[in-house]
């Protein structure tokens, strides 16, 4: 089973950085290179503890659909989204944040299995989970831009 971790800084207050990232607006704009929007559940503002979304987004070229479900939350430190429904066997999201020298440092573990057996193993191999941490990683960064813009 895959692991991705992240580590980010970001120069903005944990408090103001928590909520950013549980925003649903905002991981749509974060999220613009794959067309990402929220289609079923809270389709806009901030999720809370026991919120689901269904997000709609195209990755290689086709359309999908994945219902997540925020399974924990400890504001502003924590919390843990996983899949409900959509293309992967399963996934666990865990946002983390720390205050750190006047900023946040947002640590993402994203844990996830392959559909299909031997094929989805092959395919992270070969694809699959480098592009899951660039997208990973790009989210961040345009979270980290976001946040930044605004507290500046």
């Amino acid at each position: 089973m895959p692991i991705i971790k992240h580590s980010q800084f970001i120069d903005a207050p944990v408090d103001n950085f928590f909520d950013l990232a549980r925003n649903v607006d905002i991981h749509i704009k974060t999220t613009a290179g794959t067309r990402e929007t929220a289609v079923a559940g809270v389709t806009q503002g901030l999720l809370e503890e026991g919120d689901t979304v269904t997000w709609e987004a195209t990755h290689f070229g086709i359309k999908q659909r994945l219902t997540a479900k925020v399974t924990y939350m400890d504001k502003p430190k924590v919390f843990v989204d996983i899949m409900l429904k959509g293309a992967f066997h399963s996934f666990t999201h865990k946002h983390q944040f720390m205050e750190e020298s006047g900023g946040t440092i947002m640590i993402d573990t994203f844990e996830y299995k392959s559909p299909f057996g031997l094929i989805g193993l092959i395919a992270d191999k070969i694809f699959l989970e480098k592009y899951m941490r660039r997208f990973i990683i790009s989210r961040a960064e345009g979270l980290k831009m976001i946040a930044e813009k605004l507290t500046s």
